[in-house]
């Protein structure tokens, strides 16, 4: 007899996993989303709350949790570097032992799960662009350490629960998404220029705006994720998930200026320590296993994610 499968987001009141929520609701799941409100926020997901099929948790993943369900999408953890910086030693409990905690459950209860690791686990790159198989240039002991050690590590955790019980796992890299509900003050360059742009400010670009990002809008990132979920026991991962169209930061800080309208001026500053100089996904394995890429383009993506800063500013201020 058919029933809904039960699946669990962690971090699903964040950026991400507010709108994979959505998704999988949209899919005829029956979704748990857990959240300790750290980063995200019930504006994210108030619009679910009235759902039948949809049940919102305060946890933080650093305690284990009993619960029966079908699959697991561990998001939990801050993602950008103010908020993970902020209080280090949480970060990487919250990724180390979110993943034992995660990994705990999927295994008491058989669920298949699904690790949103980072493009931070290979560092300042030496080699362009980063393939799975390249091992990072990660500094242990810098101020990013404490988000691209645990995420290391987490992963990690993941492929030994595979090897040793044998645990369906699903491993994604994430290389920069942005979008809609993405935190204001997450000092991301994407909500960092759009918001200064939208509030008549000067832009402010740290280094010389040469270094590049490659970025990814959050429907085609989902997709990704919803598409690795799927694949059989076969497929575990690590597996890139972004955007290739790879921008330097200036030229990111000049569109933004003329999709706005705004006289906002560049103004430079000391790149921070450990900031990646390149960051470009190769897809390769992606586009292979799941007929993945992102279709979104950066000029449709960043409309809308403007247009969303812009309401948010006149409601809030």
């Amino acid at each position: 007899m058919w029933r809904r499968k039960r699946i669990l987001v962690t971090g699903g009141a964040g950026f991400l996993g507010s709108h994979l929520c959505e998704r999988l609701l949209e899919e005829g799941n029956d979704v748990l989303c857990v959240d300790n409100f750290f980063t995200g926020t019930k504006d994210n997901i108030v619009h679910l709350l009235d759902k039948p099929h949809f049940e919102l948790m305060r946890h933080d993943v650093t305690f284990p949790l009993y619960l029966e369900v079908d699959e697991i999408y561990n998001l939990a953890c801050p993602a950008s570097p103010i908020h993970y910086q902020h209080d280090p030693v949480q970060t990487t409990k919250t990724s180390v032992h979110g993943a034992i905690n995660m990994l705990g459950l999927a295994k008491r209860v058989g669920a298949k799960i699904f690790q949103a690791s980072t493009s931070e686990v290979y560092g300042d790159p030496e080699v362009h662009p980063q393939t799975e198989d390249y091992r990072g240039n990660v500094n242990p002991i810098g101020p990013r350490a404490c988000y691209d050690e645990g995420k290391r590590c987490a992963e990690t955790l993941f492929f030994d629960y595979h090897r040793q019980h044998e645990l369906e796992i699903k491993v994604a890299r994430i290389f920069n998404t942005y979008g809609p509900r993405m935190h204001p003050q997450d000092g991301r360059v994407v909500s960092n220029f759009i918001i200064q742009a939208l509030q008549g400010e000067d832009i402010t670009i740290y280094g010389n705006g040469e270094q590049t990002r490659s970025f990814c809008f959050y429907t085609d990132l989902i997709e990704g994720f919803i598409r690795l979920m799927a694949t059989d026991k076969s497929v575990s991962g690590p597996m890139n998930l972004g955007n290739p169209y790879e921008i330097t930061i200036r030229e990111l800080a000049e569109r933004v200026i003329e999709m706005t309208g705004a006289k906002s001026k560049l103004i430079f500053k000391d790149l921070p320590a450990d900031d990646p100089l390149q960051r470009k996904p190769d897809i390769t394995f992606a586009r292979n296993t799941l007929g993945w890429e992102p279709t979104v383009t950066l000029e449709a993506g960043l409309g809308s994610t403007i247009d969303y800063f812009r309401n948010l500013i006149a409601q809030h201020g």
